[in-house]
């Protein structure tokens, strides 16, 4: 799944699992489980540094899992983000290396829609969902790097 806070990129992950069988492996709903909310409007650097810890640690975790399952023979739905080409890149060389089919699945949203969504989820945050501080989403917007038409893959697609 790739895509930005706010894109609907974990309600088109649910839908891919459902069609699927899938195991859908969301990052954000491990991390608010484990640790809470754990950012807000107002936190500092030390706090986002202690955030992107441990969702780090969490997304190796849940790729740990999903090899696992890959090698079982399971579809998995990696609902990370994948905000930058390097990084697809990496997890289609990981997944293809344990012989799976790799698709990209893409939740576009254009910036307004992106602010608009975020702000009504903020008011009232669903379930395993993260406060997203509006200045932190626009400073992501610029180091999005959406996926090229040579990422897409048999099976990929755009919403």
């Amino acid at each position: 799944m790739v895509g930005l806070p706010g894109s609907g990129k974990t309600t088109l992950a649910r839908t891919v699992e459902r069609q699927h069988s899938a195991l859908r492996l969301t990052v954000d709903e491990w991390h608010v489980e484990l640790f809470g909310n754990d950012v807000h409007d107002d936190s500092t650097e030390t706090d986002w540094a202690v955030h992107d810890a441990r969702h780090t640690a969490i997304e190796a975790l849940l790729w740990q899992t999903a090899a696992r399952v890959l090698a079982l023979g399971v579809d998995v739905v990696l609902d990370f983000g994948f905000w930058t080409r390097q990084e697809r890149n990496d997890f289609r060389e990981r997944a293809r290396d344990l012989g799976a089919e790799v698709s990209i699945h893409y939740a576009d949203a254009s910036a307004a829609q992106l602010l608009e969504r975020i702000t009504a989820r903020n008011a009232d945050l669903p379930a395993g969902t993260f406060h997203i501080p509006e200045a932190s989403l626009r400073e992501w917007m610029l180091v999005f790097e959406p996926p090229t038409a040579d990422e897409h893959e048999r099976g990929s697609s755009t919403v």
